[in-house]
């Protein structure tokens, strides 16, 4: 089968990927093997081919969306032919390729409303926006959020599951970010280029800051979000890296940390279960129209390298989905 690959020690770039003809994966015990469809591209790919080292031909990817071609043993639940799709493990070899091989515990049916494309958009970006705030955020008394970076896949899902919840939204974005929020709506909209964030959260707050910030840069950022809280609120982090000191303690704030892949390195049954529970509620809403997952740009097998190199550069205005 064709497959994108990156072979040897790190660190390498994405000029070293390469189109291989490999060995088809076989599915082991409570493992499907899927006919990939499409494949949504994230940061995360081509930040895990930079510190790898693999002795030999590395797939790489890890969302993907595709029909099941064959069953492990012990699978139920699935059959033959069934249109799915996933957030997999970044450990190993991954979905841009013609086939697959998953756990079945993460894997999600496909509505028939729902397009291949649309369901490979859906799954990183989605499911860490749909995890901060339907499985970390206390949601008992909050009406307000921050969601930093609401041009992103997190930030842009993250708005629209914020609607739903009747949340007062608030985010911040670059000017060539702006007209995706804008399809998708805030309440306020923050240049932080251009406004001191924390004085237009306290001013679109009437002072009182917000009850949940939703924060995908991590470091400093975290720490600044403090003078943005409402007394007992809560920080979300996603983003990588924390603050040398952040004070807690002033307005009783909760730091609450949100990540997708880690949960396989747990090796938890039970959490690796609900990344496929999410990407079926999330499977749902797309069905709906209850959910835009913003697609920028749809690109054939043979370009997804550019794809990749266009997110790292930065200059990508919504998800990038390589179809095969």
């Amino acid at each position: 089968m064709k497959a994108w690959t990156i072979t040897g020690t790190g660190p390498h770039d994405l000029a070293e990927l390469e189109i291989q003809e490999i060995a088809e994966p076989v599915p082991a015990t409570g493992e499907l093997k899927v006919h990939v469809h499409a494949v949504g591209l994230n940061p995360a790919d081509y930040k895990v081919i930079a510190g790898g080292s693999w002795p030999t031909p590395h797939v790489i990817g890890m969302d993907a969306m595709g029909t099941v071609a064959v069953l492990g043993t012990g699978v139920t639940g699935f059959a033959v032919g069934d249109r799915v799709f996933y957030h997999g493990d970044l450990r190993r070899a991954g979905s841009l390729a013609e086939f697959t091989v998953t756990t079945s515990l993460s894997v999600a049916h496909v509505p028939d409303q729902v397009s291949d494309v649309q369901a490979a958009a859906s799954l990183c970006g989605a499911l860490t926006a749909y995890q901060a705030l339907h499985r970390k955020a206390n949601l008992a008394t909050a009406k307000s959020i921050l969601i930093h970076a609401g041009g992103g896949a997190v930030g842009l899902a993250a708005l629209q599951f914020a609607r739903q919840l009747g949340l007062q939204t608030i985010t911040t974005t670059s000017a060539r970010k702006r007209s995706l929020i804008d399809q998708i709506g805030a309440d306020t909209i923050i240049d932080y280029h251009q406004t001191d964030v924390t004085a237009a959260v306290l001013t679109a707050t009437q002072g009182r800051g917000v009850d949940i910030s939703l924060n995908t840069i991590g470091g400093a950022e975290l720490a600044a979000d403090t003078d943005r809280m409402a007394y007992n609120g809560q920080i979300i982090a996603i983003g990588d890296g924390y603050p040398e000191h952040i004070d807690l303690d002033e307005r009783a704030l909760g730091l609450i940390r949100s990540g997708l892949g880690g949960v396989y390195r747990s090796q938890d049954p039970t959490g690796i279960h609900d990344l496929g529970v999410m990407a079926a509620a999330v499977a749902q809403q797309l069905a709906n129209g209850q959910l835009d997952p913003m697609i920028g740009s749809v690109l054939p097998f043979d370009q997804a390298r550019s794809g990749l190199q266009r997110l790292e550069r930065g200059d990508q205005l919504g998800k990038i989905v390589v179809t095969l």
